[in-house]
């Protein structure tokens, strides 16, 4: 009984390593010799698309589309700091909303905005519709951003806007 318990388990732990082994002679699979399956030949609209590297297909789990954020200006920029790191910067910014329903706060770059010397941000959050009367820390958000020694080259302002001010940082 305990020999073929032994057998057994040896036998077990054999096998399991052939999974990892695909390629190599201890595989029983690859003893006698693969069967000769032709190359295929794959023509490519794009001379410069690469053969070897399989092409994307739509899939249930993934979904190509490119992401659309919903969020809007948040209503009031209240803080703004700007504090040196090694490395770069870390900009953070405090706004009110207006109302307390928030969620999902960003800090995204408004390139069209901006001139030579200044990079401009806008604070924006997703805001649900919800009572307008809650108090100034119900309504307050937070966002962070890095910004790396190479993206603060040359500029000498940080702008961040709301929907109703802008706030300003000077280096």
């Amino acid at each position: 009984m305990a020999r073929g318990l032994a057998v057994l388990v040896v036998s077990a732990l054999v096998l399991s390593g052939c999974a990892t082994v695909r390629d190599s002679r201890v595989n029983p699979f690859n003893w006698f010799g693969g069967g000769s399956g032709g190359g295929r030949v794959v023509q490519s609209a794009d001379a410069a698309a690469n053969p070897l590297i399989p092409q994307r297909r739509n899939s249930v789990l993934r979904n190509d589309a490119p992401e659309v954020y919903p969020g809007r200006p948040v209503g009031q920029i209240a803080e703004l700091s700007f504090e040196p790191r090694p490395g770069g910067a870390i900009l953070r910014v405090t706004g009110v909303a207006d109302t307390p329903n928030v969620f999902d706060v960003r800090l995204t770059r408004a390139e069209a905005a901006e001139e030579p010397g200044t990079v401009t941000f806008t604070l924006e959050a997703v805001q649900a519709q919800g009572p307008a009367g809650a108090t100034v820390a119900a309504r307050s958000v937070t966002a962070a951003a890095w910004l790396a020694d190479q993206e603060l080259a040359g500029v000498s302002e940080i702008r961040v806007q709301g929907a109703r001010n802008v706030q300003v940082a000077r280096r």
